[in-house]
């Protein structure tokens, strides 16, 4: 994996602007892309954890959790 020494990111991107990037995805990662995107509290340029506190926040389902998860893992996969 290509991981930025300073920032421990893939790719150096950070995981909130990645995820808003996905807009327009399909399946649940599109979703709760859509609903980052459209949310001018979610962290664009914080990491995984700034996106569950944000989760957290909106009370989020257990798909928004999933939708989560799976959105981090395709994030590192880069």
């Amino acid at each position: 994996m290509d991981m930025e020494q300073e920032t421990g990111t893939p790719r150096g991107q950070p995981f909130g602007a990645w995820l808003v990037s996905q807009t327009g995805r399909s399946g649940f990662i599109g979703q709760i892309a859509e609903a980052a995107a459209g949310d001018r509290n979610f962290p664009r340029t914080g990491d995984v954890e700034a996106a569950k506190k944000w989760l957290q926040g909106r009370r989020a389902s257990g798909d928004d959790w999933e939708a989560l998860e799976d959105a981090e893992l395709d994030w590192l996969s880069l």
